[in-house]
């Protein structure tokens, strides 16, 4: 049987409280992703798209601790320890953070960021690491590269500290790339364009990527299958088509129905009902419950079981099977 490129089974995340006591921020997380495939992950603020990211690639607070297993090639990574992990991320597991104008470091040149990481990751001169940044910067469509590479990030627009982060993730060419909300704050236009750049880089380098985003809308055109999130746990998962076409699960239509687009005449935009709740006080049933338009007393008995349908589609719900319309 072959081994996945990536595999992420019965993964949860808990944070230590200053009482002493855990709160799980995550729980019952799995998924696999084979080289050169786009998964999106989804979900509202607070949905913990964001805090799984960082538990892939082993980059949670020192009062978060993972349990359950990521392997790469095989390979465990929970629990490995940081200088183990240092060996992974970068080299073999490269990320875009939410933020470029807090990711990237505001007293140094953009260039120099580039270089320095690609020599910490490969044996390269200062003059190769140099020449190599300015290359990279050519490739994320920087305009004028030269001239960029001796900029400061506040000289640069949003969607060039952006291209930035995405070249010093490429810099130790990756076999996977993380982008946790890579569009955030850009407008729509730049927001096509970074997705467009990453599906190019994708194909070029046939990397396997992981695109995280709120928006059900950019991921479902941009990736080929994509796992919900609500609440800290999945929710369905399935190729990205098929879960716009025809969602299972009311939370993931409840998402599809919130994309921006122009009303009808004195109508007005969709919006979910309601809040996440705080992992420390979830529903006693479904986490969704509270909020679903479908939702029945059954709901409240218990959380659902996640219920599986082949190797690619699954569903949380105990009035749907994966594959069905949403009740």
């Amino acid at each position: 049987m072959k081994t996945p490129f990536l595999s992420v089974e019965a993964l949860a995340v808990d944070i230590r409280q200053p009482d002493g006591t855990r709160l799980r921020v995550l729980d019952d997380i799995s998924f696999h992703v084979e080289q050169g495939e786009t998964l999106g992950i989804v979900g509202e603020s607070g949905s913990g798209k964001s805090i799984l990211a960082l538990a892939v690639i082993g980059l949670l607070p020192s009062n978060a601790e993972a349990t359950g297993a990521v392997r790469l090639h095989g390979r465990h990574l929970v629990g490995i320890g940081d200088r183990a992990l240092s060996h992974v991320r970068g080299r073999r597991i490269g990320m875009i953070f939410q933020e470029p104008a807090t990711a990237l470091n505001p007293a140094m040149r953009v260039g120099d960021q580039i270089a320095e990481g690609l020599r910490a990751g490969r044996e390269l001169t200062r003059d190769q690491a140099r020449r190599r940044a300015r290359e990279l910067l050519d490739r994320v469509r920087i305009p004028d590269a030269a001239r960029r590479f001796q900029a400061y990030p506040h000289e640069l627009s949003g969607g060039q500290r952006q291209r930035v982060t995405i070249a010093i993730a490429l810099g130790s060419e990756p076999e996977l790339l993380i982008a946790d909300e890579p569009t955030t704050a850009l407008d729509v236009t730049v927001q096509a364009e970074i997705i467009d750049l990453l599906a190019e880089l994708v194909r070029e380098r046939t990397m396997a990527l992981i695109l995280v985003s709120h928006d059900l809308g950019l991921v479902a055109q941009a990736t080929e299958r994509m796992l919900v999130l609500y609440a800290g746990t999945r929710m369905e998962e399935g190729r990205s088509l098929d879960l716009v076409r025809r969602p299972s699960n009311p939370y993931t239509a409840g998402l599809l129905r919130s994309v921006p687009r122009r009303p009808p005449p004195g109508g007005r935009l969709f919006t979910i009902s309601g809040t996440v709740p705080s992992p420390a006080a979830l529903p006693p049933g479904c986490r969704f419950a509270p909020r679903c338009p479908a939702h029945i007393p059954q709901c409240d008995a218990g959380e659902p079981v996640w219920q599986k349908a082949g190797k690619r589609r699954g569903l949380r719900c105990i009035r749907a099977e994966p594959g069905t319309p949403a009740p």
